[in-house]
């Protein structure tokens, strides 16, 4: 293994690949599953749907953007839980980082959009596995409940091909828009995220206790 490849197995800050909690969830997930592209594929759909997608509770910090955290809370974003994949990864000697992109999200809620004042997603965040040779995308944001809801193709990663948001629903309608990818990183870049959160959205100061699970059933059901 290079060198370059083996800073992608230590745990970090965000991606915490050391902490007992996300030891314990990679062991279990893998069970006896036998090289490198099987337990990836578990560990991935393990992430997608054992923890949902709750962009309502965003928060640019360290334990908001850790690994671990999305395991103590049961939610993350799309940030933490792609920290929490490479992170799994590496508990168990896969090579894994952390990407991101700039994503035009036509499918976010009415109080989303009126908080953030836009639909582009700055820092949209997934994993990058590293399996016989090739590093291949993973995206585990959205799990499968959220998708049934809001009519998505949800999205499958079977280690050989990159798993990225489809552009379009099952309807037909737009769904994400890559507009920039940002790179992939050892760890979570929490100073410049949070110096474009700062930017694009400065009205942004949390949602209190807005539900998402029911802002999307009632504003976002499939034709």
């Amino acid at each position: 293994m290079s060198r370059s490849e083996s800073e992608y197995l230590q745990s970090q800050t965000m991606v915490d690949s050391d902490h007992p909690a996300v030891q314990k969830f990679a062991r279990d997930v893998i069970g006896d599953a036998a090289g490198h592209r099987e337990q990836a594929v578990k560990l991935y759909f393990a992430v997608r749907d054992r923890f949902r997608y709750d962009p309502y509770r965003l928060s640019i910090t360290e334990k908001g953007l850790r690994a671990s955290n999305v395991i103590e809370a049961g939610h993350g974003w799309c940030v933490p839980k792609g920290a929490l994949l490479a992170a799994a990864c590496r508990a168990v000697g896969i090579p894994a980082r952390v990407g991101f992109a700039d994503v035009r999200n036509h499918l976010s809620t009415e109080r989303m959009r009126k908080l953030m004042g836009t639909d582009v997603y700055y820092w949209h965040g997934y994993t990058s596995v590293l399996i016989d040779g090739i590093w291949v995308k993973a995206t585990p944001a959205f799990n499968i409940e959220l998708c049934m809801r809001f009519g998505l193709v949800p999205l499958d990663f079977d280690g050989r091909e990159d798993s990225i948001y489809h552009p379009h629903d099952l309807a037909g309608n737009r769904h994400m828009e890559y507009l920039r990818m940002r790179g992939e990183f050892a760890d979570v870049p929490i100073t410049l995220i949070k110096a474009d959160f700062d930017r694009h959205y400065p009205q942004f100061s949390g949602l209190g206790e807005a539900d998402f699970d029911q802002d999307v059933a009632r504003e976002c059901r499939p034709d």
